[in-house]
């Protein structure tokens, strides 16, 4: 009954209440949720539905921002998981006798440790480096679509200060004078916050965000902030739509759009995204980059766009592994604002080993990949580097027996965005299809309650199946879309990482394959990831147009 209930009060509140409630409303409506109730059950349910429709419309007089905290946190550890705490110093050994190229435009595809080495070593000045990166975000930003807002005048002042800091002996670590951008979802004081979309294109917050603190204290330096698709859904914001660096005539994918497509084509060493359902992976799989999306709850998302509290990950785009490293030890841990943000040890060496690495092959999603498909020339590499690979069928359908992400992300998004709904401000964003937010925000408002919690509670039994076969493996190779291990992962809240393996031979453009690691343990996955980087080159390959 209580789902009912739930269901035809949402009904009429989300229709303005022009309609009484009634035993006709019920029998409607019970209809749509596949129940049946009896004549008196439904004429003893109309009292109960009246106070609860009364009681909706007083809640919906107390303005909700985005921005209002859930209480309910949602943990991926299962019952009796521990997670890492002990942090070890790293080491990064930045490499040594890198010099200023003599044509200044290969700077921009130097790594980030490379570009830590030059400024460490007082080769170029941060404020060099940050005017030489704020040109090429002037000169291809607009052909890239990438680009919402260059913040010249903070990344300057901040490249000053990082100048004057490594003058006077303090170097704060390899992100210290390293340019950067941050996708548009992510507040700055002082600086529009867009979230690439129609109805919030002029919108101030007044706050900085955590992964903005977390790289200010580590002495990087603000560039830009980037695209995304209009609230962090594909690569169609209010400007126009981001374009893939390998062919300007296709999209970028998304939703972290502009993050992906400006490191690819050299307009920033790094770049940071979000993910809910794919964000990260997607443009990282469809540009080219390397794309770490780490365990959920590692970064703390305040200050941040919601889209959905128990989905939403922070991760950095990169253009190697190495570089996703070094930028998550900077951006991970919790200043308290996000109720699901915890501290974790990330304790990465770098060093992969052969005889100790336990990795698995997904059998039964590369089997439906084409023999000469670039994905399996990484394992022959990896075959060849001495790594020990076993084959498993990663458990699909037999753990993960219906879509738990729709009920979960349409009635969380929908909440996210209740007064855009409401106030029919979603009428202005740029896609109207049925495929597109305002639609799945509207649909999402008739998800009941029940249903919602108890995908949850399955979502409960999900964690605990993954996890106890991940135990078995430090990292499982599978393709980027493979099977559903990609709403599996997101559900679960494990590592992946996305790197680059070469071009599809059907559109030329860049193709992927995805590490899946264990949860709080992004150090594997990242080594590994570095460990095929150091024996190829996939992630070296540049646009042509962007190397001038």
């Amino acid at each position: 009954m209580r789902v009912l209930l739930f269901w035809v009060c949402v009904l009429f509140t989300s229709i303005g209440f022009s309609q009484q409630i009634d035993t006709t409303v019920v029998s409607a409506a019970q209809r749509i949720i596949g129940l049946e109730f009896t004549k008196a059950e439904k004429d003893s349910m109309v009292d109960k539905l009246k106070n609860s429709q009364s009681n909706y419309q007083r809640m919906r007089a107390v303005p909700i921002p985005n921005s209002l905290v859930y209480p309910f946190a949602f943990n991926p550890a299962p019952i009796g998981y521990s997670v890492p705490k002990n942090q070890q110093k790293i080491n990064w050994n930045l490499p040594t006798g890198v010099s200023v190229p003599k044509n200044k435009e290969a700077l921009a595809y130097y790594s980030v440790a490379e570009l830590a080495s030059l400024i460490k070593s007082r080769k170029i000045t941060s404020v060099e480096l940050t005017e030489f990166f704020l040109g090429r975000l002037k000169k291809w930003g607009d052909t890239l679509e990438c680009v919402i807002t260059r913040t010249d005048s903070i990344a300057m002042a901040q490249a000053k200060q990082a100048d004057a800091e490594i003058k006077a002996g303090k170097y704060r670590g390899p992100l210290h004078g390293i340019p950067y951008g941050l996708k548009d979802l992510f507040a700055v004081k002082g600086y529009k916050t867009t979230w690439g979309s129609v109805p919030y294109k002029d919108q101030y917050i007044d706050e900085n965000a955590f992964v903005y603190e977390q790289l200010t204290k580590a002495g990087a330096v603000l560039c830009a902030k980037l695209t995304l698709g209009e609230l962090a859904f594909a690569d169609l914001w209010f400007g126009g739509r981001t374009r893939n660096p390998w062919n300007l005539k296709t999209g970028s994918s998304g939703s972290s759009a502009g993050s992906a497509s400006s490191v690819v084509a050299g307009l920033l060493p790094f770049a940071i995204g979000t993910e809910t359902l794919g964000s990260i992976v997607s443009p990282s799989h469809t540009c080219g980059a390397t794309g770490l999306r780490p365990s959920f709850g590692t970064v703390s998302r305040s200050g941040a766009m919601v889209l959905s509290w128990s989905l939403d990950k922070v991760g950095p785009i990169c253009r190697s592994a190495e570089d996703a490293a070094i930028v998550y030890y900077y951006i991970k841990g919790t200043d308290g604002k996000d109720p699901s943000a915890i501290e974790h040890a990330f304790n990465y060496t770098g060093q992969a080993d052969p005889k100790k690495l336990r990795i698995g092959i997904a059998m039964n999603y590369f089997k439906n990949l084409p023999k000469n498909a670039p994905q399996w020339a990484v394992l022959d590499s990896l075959k060849a580097m001495g790594y020990q690979l076993q084959e498993v069928i990663f458990p699909d359908s037999s753990i993960y027996r219906f879509n738990m992400v729709d009920p979960i992300l349409n009635a969380e998004s929908a909440a996210a965005f209740d007064e855009l709904t409401r106030s029919n401000q979603d009428d202005l964003i740029r896609r109207q299809d049925k495929n597109f937010w305002p639609n799945s925000f509207r649909a999402g408002r008739f998800v009941p309650a029940v249903e919602y919690i108890n995908a949850n509670r399955h979502r409960s039994t999900l964690i605990q199946e993954l996890n106890a076969f991940m135990k078995s493996y430090d990292v499982i190779i599978t393709p980027t879309y493979g099977g559903s291990q990609l709403a599996m992962t997101n559900l679960t809240g494990l590592p992946v990482v996305c790197l680059p393996v070469g071009f599809n031979a059907t559109n030329g453009l860049p193709t992927s394959i995805t590490f899946i690691g264990q949860l709080y343990h992004e150090e594997h996955i990242l080594a590994l990831a570095k460990a095929f980087q150091s024996r190829t080159a996939f992630h070296k390959k540049r646009p042509e147009l962007f190397l001038q």
